[in-house]
C-alpha cells in the first residue's frame, strides 16, 4: 500500500506559477503510475497528467500541455506538478493519485487506486 500527502497549493494570480507536491509512503512511488487530477466545484473530477512507472513517459491533458509540468524525486519519493500561466479555470481541488499500472498513462481514475486528500489551488483574475 502507498499513502499519499499533497501540499503546495494556495492563491495566486493569474499568470502565476505553484508547484504542488505529493509525498509517498509506504512502498517506493517508483513501483506506481502516479497522476495529479483535479475537481472543480460543481464539475467532475478531471486528469491534469501522470507520469508512469520509474518515471517512464508522461501525459498531459490539452488544458495543461506547455503549462504544467510533471516530475518525480524517487530519492524523495515525491512526485510533483509545476504549474505556470495559471489561469482562473485552474482552479480546483488538485489530487494526486497511484496506481499499480502498467504501459501507457491513463487517465481513466478508475485505473488509480490511492489518492490523496487534495490541496485547494484558487487562480485570482
Amino acid at each position: 500500500q502507498v499513502q499519499l500527502v499533497e501540499s503546495g497549493g494556495g492563491l495566486v494570480q493569474a499568470g502565476g506559477s505553484l508547484r504542488l507536491s505529493c509525498a509517498a509512503s509506504g512502498r517506493t512511488f517508483s513501483s506506481y503510475m502516479t497522476a495529479w487530477f483535479r475537481q472543480a466545484p460543481g464539475k467532475e473530477r478531471e486528469f491534469v497528467g501522470g507520469i508512469g512507472r520509474s518515471g517512464g513517459s508522461t501525459r498531459y491533458a490539452d488544458s495543461v500541455k506547455g503549462r504544467f509540468t510533471i516530475s518525480s524525486d524517487n530519492a524523495k519519493n515525491t512526485m510533483y506538478l509545476q504549474m505556470n500561466s495559471l489561469r482562473p479555470e485552474d482552479t480546483a481541488v488538485y489530487y494526486c493519485a497511484a496506481g499499480r499500472v502498467v504501459g501507457v498513462v491513463t487517465t481513466a481514475a478508475t485505473a488509480y487506486g490511492y489518492w490523496g486528500q487534495g490541496t485547494q489551488v484558487t487562480v485570482s483574475s
